[in-house]
């Protein structure tokens, strides 16, 4: 498959799968709890108070994040407000993430000769194939699409964009599948 034929639909598949379960596993309270008030903080209809971010910062990292899940003829990142889910996580169960968005937006300040959010598409795609390799720009990613696959209860996912983006029907309950083998119970 040639990189230009690479869906974006492919690419986030591709992308989750790199997402750890196991360290998610282990983390899995404190990423809940992260998701109930990105959820709150989505559904609120005042400004959000940012915990970890200034005002600023959360402009820039928001614009890294719609560069990485685009919004296009279906909704992105920006659409999804996983910003709220990465605010959240950066306070939560990735607090040990912080110095390395501190480094990295100081960087990417540096890099952009001011702001990020403020360049043109073409200058922005130019800066994050740059950057893409660092460790600041794989984590923005992975809680970008953590954020925006996330279950809409514990937040992120705005609207199910994310689900309906990849065909996920979100049914609430399970369906055993019924087969031969359940024929001796009747």
């Amino acid at each position: 498959m040639d990189k230009e034929e690479i869906s974006r639909r492919i690419f986030l598949i591709r992308s989750c799968a790199g997402v750890s379960a196991a360290c998610l596993a282990a983390r899995w309270p404190d990423v809940l709890a992260a998701g109930q008030h990105a959820r709150e903080a989505a559904k609120s209809d005042t400004p959000v108070e940012f915990e970890f971010f200034t005002t600023a910062q959360a402009l820039e990292i928001e614009a890294v994040a719609a560069r990485i899940i685009p919004t296009d003829d279906t909704p992105g990142a920006r659409e999804a407000r996983v910003i709220y889910f990465i605010d959240r996580a950066l306070i939560t169960f990735d607090k040990d993430k912080q110095p390395l968005y501190r480094k990295g937006l100081a960087a990417l300040r540096v890099k952009a000769k001011n702001r990020f959010s403020n360049l043109s598409y073409a200058q922005q795609t130019k800066l994050l194939k740059g950057i893409q390799l660092t460790e600041f720009f794989q984590q923005v990613r992975a809680h970008t699409i953590m954020g925006f696959f996330a279950n809409p209860e514990y937040g992120g996912n705005y609207e199910r964009m994310g689900w309906k983006h990849i065909g996920f029907e979100d049914q609430h309950y399970f369906k055993p599948p019924f087969g031969f083998y359940d024929r001796e119970y009747k």
